[in-house]
């Protein structure tokens, strides 16, 4: 079954593919390094056999038939030319000289380049030669054969054509094994990912793709995709939780809202108590616009859809104001609530939302920080980047607790009964991974702090 899958897949496609155009490149290669060395010996061979070829043309210049004879005795008796092939034959091709017994049959030139294979082998060999010779008729009629055994030149050419032939059949082996190979590892792989994708589609989400521990860019994927996976998870238990305190903070307004409707319908009507029970309504319906309306305010920062607002921002303006703001509820708990830091802070984003993101922890700060005492919000540039921070000296939130508060509608056991939906810190949270802001929680001993750590501004 993997086999079929490896040599259908598009992996070993590509592979063969490659393994072509690096073939035709390699016996390019080998073919031009193959003519290049047959070449090179045989035009040595060549330049050899012309200069004994102008020897003995010249000694018949110089001295007749009767030089040329005495010379090619000389040669034949001589075993440095032990190679060598020679004969002298007259009009007739009758032989007058040399160590060829006869003139090749195979041979009807009268000058110029031949190749043959003699009919018998020359003096000291055991097989008949392959000569290559050069020829010339004279104008009495005599011609003249000068040549060289050329056989080992033959074998060893033929030994490289062979060699050749032989490396580029077993390249193609073996990279067609290792395609296979590397195809095989690879499918395999992916099947993995998708057993682990069939097995998520028929069961859920809480299976992960199993990882070999080769920390390979395989292994690299699949933790991404578990990541992704738990993310998911993570995201899909949130819409769970949401869903179900959606209906959980719904259902006390508009059952209240009903009751009041029912008992209106079947009482008399009263002017007071009717103005009464409408605002008490009116009142009830805005708790659940706001919810509703937090609930899409945070959808759209989550979708990143405002980044195009994005301009530089001085946090300590924004601060300014969103202290300003609250102010009087501030005094009217009793508690101080005031600004401090640098006069510059810079950072780039969307200010409408980074004003709501800061407001909405002074809000916090100030409903479940300590009655009668205060609030500090700083600006600071900590080593070039912007940070913000709020902070009451109030009861805190336990360690432990940190990660929860941001997720929509979660609310401490000890804040349920205060005014509020439990949105505000998702909102911020949503703010935050808009404009790639670092949140953290620490401990103000006693109290809270809550610092908010942004890029710093591009120019």
């Amino acid at each position: 079954m993997l086999l079929a899958k490896t040599l259908t897949s598009s992996t070993f496609k590509q592979a063969l593919i490659a393994i072509g155009m690096f073939g035709v490149i390699v016996m390019a290669v080998f073919g031009y390094v193959y003519l290049s060395t047959s070449s090179y010996v045989r035009s040595r061979s060549d330049r050899a056999i012309l200069a004994e070829y102008s020897t003995l043309q010249g000694a018949y210049l110089r001295s007749g038939r009767g030089g040329l004879i005495a010379l090619i005795e000389q040669r034949i008796a001589d075993t440095g030319f032990a190679d060598n092939a020679y004969l002298l034959v007259d009009r007739s091709l009758t032989p007058v000289s040399g160590n060829l017994k006869a003139w090749p049959s195979t041979v009807a030139a009268a000058s110029g380049w031949i190749e043959f294979r003699g009919s018998e082998p020359l003096p000291g060999a055991s097989n008949p030669p392959l000569v290559r010779a050069m020829l010339e008729t004279f104008a009495s009629g005599d011609r003249l054969l000068v040549g060289k055994d050329v056989s080992d030149l033959d074998n060893f050419t033929d030994r490289i054509e062979t060699a050749v032939i032989l490396s580029v059949a077993l390249m193609f082996l073996i990279a067609a094994v290792a395609s296979i190979l590397v195809t095989r590892r690879t499918v395999g792989r992916i099947e993995s990912i998708n057993a682990t994708s069939r097995a998520i589609m028929l069961s859920g989400l809480d299976k992960r793709i199993p990882l070999r521990g080769t920390h390979d860019e395989w292994d690299r994927v699949a933790e991404n995709l578990n990541l992704m996976l738990e993310r998911i998870e993570t995201l899909m238990g949130e819409v769970k939780q949401v869903s179900d305190n959606v209906a959980h903070d719904l259902r006390t307004p508009l059952t209240r809202m009903r009751g009041r409707l029912e008992k209106a319908f079947h009482s008399r009507r009263v002017s007071e108590d009717d103005q009464a029970l409408i605002g008490d309504t009116i009142a009830d319906l805005d708790a659940v616009l706001r919810i509703f309306s937090s609930l899409t305010r945070i959808a759209q920062i989550e979708t990143q859809a405002r980044k195009g607002a994005f301009r530089t921002v001085n946090l300590a303006e924004v601060a300014g104001e969103v202290v300003e703001l609250y102010d009087a509820a501030a005094e009217q708990d009793g508690t101080r609530l005031m600004v401090v830091g640098d006069r510059e802070v810079l950072v780039t984003g969307d200010r409408d939302l980074i004003f709501d993101a800061i407001a909405n922890v002074v809000d916090n700060a100030i409903k479940h920080g300590r009655a009668g005492g205060q609030v500090v919000v700083t600006n600071e540039n900590i080593d070039g980047q912007p940070v913000i921070s709020i902070a009451d000296d109030g009861p805190g939130i336990p360690a432990d607790e940190y990660e929860h508060v941001f997720k929509r509608f979660y609310r401490l056991e000890q804040n349920r009964y205060t005014p509020g939906n439990g949105l505000g810190l998702s909102l911020v949270a949503a703010v935050a991974r808009l404009h790639g802001v670092r949140i953290e929680m620490l401990d103000n001993s006693p109290g809270l702090k809550l610092r908010l750590c942004f890029l710093a501004p591009t120019s």
